[in-house]
């Protein structure tokens, strides 16, 4: 299995669709389920025994640095961003943070619950970097709870992507948590851009992979998503922990 030492968590964003909620905080210090977003995904990471987790930050990035102060599992590094980058040139930012070895990245707008496996470790055994530059993790769209879209990608046996074609639904929707390798983005242009320019690329070399999610995922969006979430696993004790 893959040992993972890096991990990448998106907070840079403006967070506008949860607003008014985003007026006095950023989107990943709001609390769902208990704690903030953005401590569901680093105590996933430390869980899976990643030591580094680099966080960019963006609006109100004082509060995110002032919030994980004190946090030492996993060791946190700041990436702050004067403008900005969107999901890819956020990591392009922080490549120097992040090692010369494949780096797990997290969104940390989304929640999930694992199965029997936790989905990091899944995604570390499943990774091969003979075959895949990049290997994400999918959930179904139809038992996506708070996604209403018409899914991202369709994947074959061996766990191969293509993307859904216009007037298409998909089966799958990105759950926000991928494996990647640094050199992706050595060539790609500085500024703002989004992974989507990364995976177009690796589409078209088909060393784009996916894996399916076996626990329970949510897309948190909307101020009115989290009491939904909440009410959700409040009727799933056995499940407290996400």
């Amino acid at each position: 299995m893959t040992t993972l030492t890096h991990a990448m968590v998106l907070a840079a964003g403006l967070g506008l669709r949860m607003r008014p909620l985003t007026l006095e905080r950023p989107k990943p210090l709001i609390p769902v389920a208990g704690k903030p977003l953005l401590d569901h995904a680093l105590d996933r990471i430390a869980a899976a025994g990643i030591g580094t987790a680099v966080v960019n930050t963006h609006y109100k990035g004082e509060m995110i640095a002032d919030h994980l102060a004190g946090r030492t599992s996993p060791r946190i590094v700041l990436s702050p961003e004067a403008d900005l980058l969107e999901t890819g040139g956020g990591i392009r930012q922080a490549l120097p943070l992040l090692g010369t070895d494949p780096f797990l990245s997290v969104n940390s707008d989304i929640l999930w619950l694992d199965g029997p496996t936790p989905a990091i470790d899944r995604l570390t055994r499943a990774w091969n970097p003979e075959t895949m530059d990049a290997l994400l993790l999918l959930h179904p769209a139809v038992a996506a709870f708070g996604y209403d879209g018409k899914g991202d990608f369709h994947m074959d046996p061996l766990g191969r992507l293509t993307r859904r074609r216009s007037g298409e639904i998909a089966p799958f929707v990105f759950a926000g948590v991928q494996i990647l390798k640094p050199e992706l983005f050595a060539d790609v242009p500085s500024g703002a851009f989004s992974t989507n320019l990364i995976w177009d690329r690796l589409l078209e070399s088909e060393r784009l992979y996916g894996m399916r999610h076996d626990g329970l995922w949510f897309h948190v969006g909307t101020p009115a998503s989290i009491a939904k979430v909440d009410e959700h696993l409040e009727v799933r004790p056995h499940h407290s922990e996400s």
